[in-house]
């Protein structure tokens, strides 16, 4: 098992750098700053400062004691990323890319978002570093993330609509990509999660593995010996990572990504990549993609808009085939009941993309065991959406 992809930015079969020549330079650009930065103690200094005084790092960990005996958990510890600035992981990864594009001299930010927490992070990154920022993203995830779309706007934002295809993140990565190409020269694209050429996925990852790291000291401190087990959902997978990149190396932690089960196990139906997909190239990276006979992407369907994606981060795909991680999914439904019963038992409103951890746990009881589930973001983005839909 590599800690790192290779030099070409493979784990295994899984990753590389699938670009047009126009982003070659730029991507070895980005790489050489990052690997000279994050040897860089004033970087790691002024990275350190924002994470602590301005997204509120570490995070808590709280024991949901209730909602363990819903699930037949003996306890259950959450990894409160839901109280970071912003209000998600996401917000780890982009104040860190943001801080390398200053260093690199790039004046404008180029994003895309699903459920809107990476462009809300990304917007106000930007508004703190002073650089500008267009945000593309979905018309289906715009309508289903109105308060999102206006919070990236309010801190200085453009937004861009993408109405093209399926109208969701994989064609706000397709215009964002399309930008980055026509404005290399002053632009740095930050991409959101554990996915494209390399090096994002290390890159996103290492900013990320805050996550595990904090989870693991936290967990010593209150149970004093290592989880049993750790949970989180993945849609390109940088909320799972984040928890599990520290804990790969203790065998005896279970790791379990939970995927969206959408509606069913039909095509359009889900975005189950490891139950329905293949190996394929989408994006830049060479990973597990939802597709059909003659490798055209498939269309994929999730109530929770972070997880609506047709493909996954290569490291994850890797994980999964050295048999590291296990990989289920949980549907719409399941994730709508844990959304509903974390609030009302736990005080906590989760993300639509958390409640599918959440959901698988309360369908597989582990009753003596210590368990961390990576509460990735809040739910307030999402009650509109739940409430209309309950409305129906």
């Amino acid at each position: 098992m590599t800690a790192l992809p290779d030099r070409r930015g493979f784990f295994g079969e899984f990753g590389g750098r699938f670009v047009p020549e126009t982003l070659m330079a730029a991507l070895n650009e980005f790489e050489s700053a990052y690997r000279r930065l994050r040897r860089d103690r004033e970087f790691r200094r002024e990275l350190d400062d924002v994470l602590s005084d301005f997204v509120g790092r570490p995070t808590p960990l709280t024991e949901a004691r209730k909602f363990a005996e819903v699930c037949g958990v003996g306890r259950l510890f959450l990894k409160r990323e839901d109280l970071n600035h912003t209000g998600a992981h996401k917000i780890n990864n982009a104040v860190g890319q943001a801080l390398i594009a200053k260093r690199m001299g790039k004046t404008r930010i180029i994003a895309e978002t699903g459920a809107g927490q990476h462009g809300v992070a990304t917007a106000t990154a930007c508004a703190l570093l002073g650089l500008q920022c267009v945000v593309y993203m979905g018309e289906v995830d715009m309508a289903r993330q109105e308060l999102n779309v206006f919070r990236m706007r309010l801190l200085g934002a453009e937004v861009v609509p993408v109405s093209s295809g399926s109208r969701t993140l994989k064609d706000a990565i397709n215009e964002a990509i399309r930008d980055w190409v026509t404005n290399v020269r002053t632009t740095h694209y930050i991409i959101g999660s554990v996915l494209g050429p390399h090096p994002y996925p290390m890159v996103v990852r290492d900013f990320q593995s805050v996550i595990g790291r904090e989870a693991l000291l936290q967990l010593r401190k209150k149970v004093n010996r290592l989880p049993d087990a750790g949970v989180a959902c993945v849609g390109g997978g940088s909320n799972a990572i984040g928890l599990f990149h520290e804990m790969v190396k203790h065998p005896s932690i279970r790791l379990i990504g939970v995927e969206a089960g959408g509606r069913g196990p039909g095509p359009g139906d889900h975005a189950a990549r490891f139950s329905g997909g293949a190996l394929g190239v989408l994006h830049g990276t060479r990973s597990m993609v939802l597709q059909d006979e003659f490798g055209q992407i498939a269309e994929t369907h999730s109530i929770s808009a972070g997880l609506d994606y047709p493909s996954i981060g290569p490291e994850h795909a890797y994980l999964q085939s050295i048999g590291r991680i296990e990989y289920h999914d949980c549907n719409d439904g399941l994730a709508l009941e844990a959304f509903h019963r974390l609030s009302e038992m736990e005080g906590i409103i989760p993300a639509l993309e958390s409640s599918h951890a959440l959901g698988w746990l309360m369908r597989n009881p582990m009753p003596n065991a210590v368990v961390v589930v990576n509460l990735s973001g809040r739910g307030d983005k999402d009650v509109p959406q739940v409430a209309a839909h309950e409305s129906r």
